[in-house]
């Protein structure tokens, strides 16, 4: 589970990296930079969803303090 997770955050932020060099580059035009922000977005979603699901399935639980403390 935990390495699902990292390789979705990884992914995002690649993607965020990539559209920031797009941006800088200017070389593609805007439609590169778009793409990389919307396949960031829709990542963030995608991973959004998935903790969801591993929660409703029970593959994951939820851990911390403690509200009496």
């Amino acid at each position: 589970m935990k390495f699902v997770l990292l390789l979705a955050l990884l992914g995002i932020v690649g993607a965020l990296g990539a559209a920031g060099l797009f941006m800088l580059r200017r070389s593609k035009g805007r439609n590169s930079m778009a793409r990389a922000l919307a396949l960031r977005v829709a990542l963030s979603v995608a991973l959004f969803l998935f903790i969801l699901l591993s929660y409703y399935m029970g593959w994951i639980k939820p851990t911390g303090v403690p509200l009496g403390r």
